[in-house]
């Protein structure tokens, strides 16, 4: 009986326990969440960055990892992979829409890109492979895709008139589409998402960046759709200088409790993720579960359950990138490989890092992150130049560039671009170490990415690995949107005379 009842508490004790928003304190934006059985899937958006739209898995709604992409490659257009001094900063995957239909046991990704056309992938596993199946000829912009009882596609879409969009069973061509909603003049609605829920049909919409709505129809996914407002201004107990918790969507557990996994605006760092649970009414409206006023922490929704984490050391074992990073646009597949260590080729000659293929990101953990590389550049060419960056459309970094037969150490700031995301400055080396005597070092950022205000980012370097010695000045991260992404580590590579250098890269460190 002492045992029976010493399990008992000690489940109660696991249930009560409570998490922290937000749940992933990084930059995952326009997030939706899928369940399959007893797991959880989330999308993000990742603009120009490839592979395209992560998948993160979960079983309890807060611990996840990162398992795989939805999109191998950005294929839309060659601007994606920095070829012919094109770029697509900013463009790319923008709110998009996973699901899991239980039927035939798939996951469907449903996005938009340019405004252009829509394009759907599947895959039978959320690790992949994923391949597209369909092009469809029209922007369903911010999608949100659900399937009906009998296993029909549903997309909410648009930006100010909602629609909906019957798809085939196939997913590969619409079959019917109408606008359900026409809000007044002064709101503008976004970020649809689309849910059904005892034979009552929901769009999930956002009011950038501060409301959150929801219109429901008792007449079928057509409507008529009766629209309320249920967030609005909401503030994060735990970062009160964030933005609103906004957009994202709801989440069912198999044992029948509601959530909303919405996201915060929280720059320099980008926009993350943050959970709440919800009700609901007998009006067959939600209302989310406030502490205090306040988007707070709560008790974790089901069993905790850990999961591996991209905080730690990878040591690049190989064959593959583990799926915690992205390349700046797609890469070069044939200069890099992984296999104990990755080996970066210059696969670009140029002076500018936001033209150069094969810059290899990860998103920076806040409120304060350190990221450290360990590089061998003895194989680097004359005019090569590899480091770590703080990226974004301002941007600096700490590395090596050889000159002749020198190898000096150099921390290059002021690189920035226009609001078009052309480049405005190359930047310039505010501090230099010539002709350095070793041919391995560390090189560390460490970045406060807290909300509210800009942030900064400080350099150092070391060659034992201990011991690390700041170099330059500190770096101020700006706290703008207009970008979208937040500040990532950037591990750079290139060529300013010729291609055939190459490092190693034999270990990250994220804390």
């Amino acid at each position: 009986m002492r045992a029976i009842l010493g399990l008992l508490f000690s489940a109660a004790a696991a249930l009560a326990e409570q998490f922290t928003n937000p749940v992933i304190w990084e930059d995952l934006s326009d997030v939706e969440v899928t369940r399959a059985g007893d797991a959880y899937f989330m999308t993000a958006s990742t603009f120009h960055y490839s592979p395209g739209a992560p998948v993160l898995r979960s079983y309890d709604l807060v611990n996840w990892e990162h398992i795989g992409h939805s999109v191998p490659v950005l294929d839309w257009s060659s601007k994606y992979s920095l070829e012919n001094g094109q770029r697509a900063y900013v463009k790319g995957i923008w709110a998009s829409s996973l699901r899991y239909r239980e039927s035939d046991g798939k996951f469907y990704f449903v996005a938009c890109i340019e405004f252009g056309k829509t394009y759907i992938y599947s895959a039978s596993s959320p690790t992949g492979p994923w391949s597209q199946i369909t092009t469809i000829n029209k922007c369903y912009y911010d999608a949100g895709l659900t399937f009906d009882t009998d296993n029909t596609p549903y997309v909410a879409y648009g930006r100010g008139d909602l629609h909906i969009a019957q798809l085939s069973k196939d997913m590969k061509t619409e079959v019917k589409e109408q606008i359900v909603l026409r809000p007044p003049s002064t709101l503008t609605l976004e970020g649809s998402r689309l849910y059904k829920k005892d034979n009552n049909w929901y769009i999930f919409l956002t009011r950038p960046a501060t409301g959150q709505y929801i219109a429901k129809s008792t007449n079928g996914p057509f409507g008529t759709y009766d629209l309320r407002i249920i967030a609005d201004n909401l503030k994060l107990a735990t970062a009160p200088r964030s933005g609103a918790p906004h957009q994202g969507g709801l989440i069912d557990t198999p044992n029948g409790n509601w959530y909303y996994m919405s996201f915060v605006d929280m720059y320099p760092g980008g926009r993350a993720p943050a959970l709440a649970p919800i009700t609901w009414g007998s009006d067959g409206f939600p209302k989310i579960t406030l502490v205090n006023g306040q988007w707070g922490n709560y008790d974790y929704p089901l069993p905790k359950r850990t999961v591996p984490s991209p905080i730690g050391t990878d040591t690049f074992t190989g064959p593959n990138l583990r799926a915690d990073w992205e390349w700046n646009h797609n890469p070069d597949t044939k200069s890099f490989t992984v296999n104990n260590g990755l080996t970066l080729k210059t696969a670009t000659v140029t002076k500018d890092l936001y033209q150069a293929r094969n810059t290899l990101t990860h998103r920076i953990r806040g409120p304060q992150g350190t990221g450290t590389v360990l590089i061998d550049f003895s194989k680097m060419a004359d005019g090569d130049r590899t480091g770590l960056a703080v990226l974004r459309d301002s941007s600096a970094w700490i590395g090596i560039e050889r000159e002749g037969s020198n190898f000096n150490l150099v921390f290059n700031t002021g690189l920035s671009m226009n609001t078009d995301w052309t480049t405005k400055s190359t930047g310039s080396v505010s501090a230099r170490q010539n002709n350095v005597s070793f041919r391995k070092v560390y090189l560390r950022v460490t970045a406060n990415i807290s909300p509210g205000a800009a942030g900064s980012a400080v350099f150092s370097y070391s060659t034992d690995g201990n011991s690390f010695t700041n170099f330059g000045s500190t770096v101020s991260l700006g706290n703008d949107w207009q970008f979208f992404p937040g500040h990532r580590y950037g591990i750079l590579n290139y060529a300013t005379k010729s291609l055939g250098g190459s490092v190693l890269v034999s270990r990250f460190d994220n804390k």
